[in-house]
């Protein structure tokens, strides 16, 4: 990498990190020994962490150093369409299955034949699909959406999630022989705030990323500006990094990334709630309901009843503007799943804005 490098921090030796991703921490390496260990198998792969950690970079490390390198290697977010459309797309469908239907259609899991198929963000799928995806799993084999015939296919299954899966199957939102099926080998991979020592190395690395795009020159970084983003908790993780040192690069005056460069967020020290743990919106309207009004009756439940309302729908306002609309993301960081969010968007009257 440059002198960018050496004007931030050396890289630790003796460390060889997977092609493609960044650090040399000692909770990065434990992540790369066992993502080398299991590829070469045919186990199926958990990759779990907080978004934005990298689990699809992890998938595609798994893929390349496996056998199966030069056979497809397919994506599904499991989170961003709604079950029917998820089933269709990870099972195909034949012509007149459903209305729109009008010719026949490969699905994904099909189109990874003796290839790797990647299902993000697993924990959001339904009952019902959670079922058709154990059996694809157990038995290698389904039927596309309005067809008899059985197909059968050799594909690698990863998975990812943001959230604890064995906690979700005990809640009974996730089916828990599909979670040990998915669970033969997990691979945790840690947040930023977990590995702070490589966050040197990754602003080097993005910094040559954009500086080579925009054509800029931004080679040096203040220290002040590096404590302030060693010292920063990192909801959004990596992808939040790479997006504030890709802003530094292209509103940088000079060749230094400074303080006045980072969003006040990081500067400023304050430190917002990790993703992942969600809101309690009931212990806080409980609060206000005691500190305003004590035992009241039936009186003091209903006032309760909009409080945890108001609370939740203010929450979610806010987080999905920080989140610039995006719902994927806002449902990430409230802790809840993009279908559910959707549901409260609707609920709280805040889909038409």
């Amino acid at each position: 990498m440059s002198r960018i490098v050496a004007s931030i921090g050396p890289r630790t030796p003796n460390i060889e990190p997977l092609p493609g991703i960044i650090g040399s921490s000692a909770a990065m390496t434990e992540v790369y020994r066992l993502t080398r260990q299991v590829a070469r198998s045919r186990a199926s792969v958990l990759l779990l962490g907080e978004t934005g950690t990298g689990k699809e970079l992890i998938a595609h490390a798994i893929h390349e150093l496996s056998q199966r390198r030069n056979r497809p290697f397919v994506r599904v977010n499991c989170g961003a369409l709604s079950e029917s459309l998820l089933e269709s797309e990870l099972f195909g469908h034949v012509r007149g299955a459903f209305t729109g239907a009008i010719d026949n259609r490969t699905g994904r899991f099909e189109a990874a034949h003796t290839g790797t198929i990647f299902l993000d963000e697993i924990n959001s799928t339904t009952p019902h699909l959670q079922v058709k995806l154990l059996r694809a799993l157990q038995e290698r084999e389904f039927e596309r959406v309005g067809d008899t015939q059985t197909i059968r296919v050799d594909t690698r299954v990863i998975a990812a999630s943001n959230r604890d899966l064995l906690a979700e199957a005990a809640d009974g939102r996730f089916r828990e022989d599909l979670y040990y099926r998915l669970n033969v080998v997990p691979i945790h991979l840690p947040p930023l705030r977990d590995r702070r020592e490589d966050i040197p190395e990754l602003v080097a690395h993005f910094l040559d990323l954009y500086n080579e795009q925009n054509d800029r020159y931004v080679a040096h970084i203040d220290p002040k500006a590096l404590a302030a983003l060693q010292q920063y908790h990192w909801p959004g993780n990596v992808r939040e990094l790479q997006n504030y040192v890709e802003r530094a690069v292209v509103m940088a005056p000079g060749d230094e990334l400074t303080c006045e460069l980072l969003p006040p967020v990081v500067t400023t020290g304050r430190s917002p709630r990790a993703i992942g743990a969600p809101l309690d919106f009931e212990g806080l309207a409980e609060e206000l309901v005691h500190r305003g009004l004590g035992d009241a009756g039936s009186e003091a439940a209903d006032i309760h009843s909009r409080i945890v309302d108001r609370v939740e729908r203010e929450v979610i306002a806010q987080v999905l503007q920080e989140c610039e609309g995006v719902q994927i993301k806002a449902a990430s960081r409230l802790g809840i799943n993009r279908n559910t969010l959707h549901k409260k968007l609707k609920q709280y009257g805040l889909d038409g804005e």
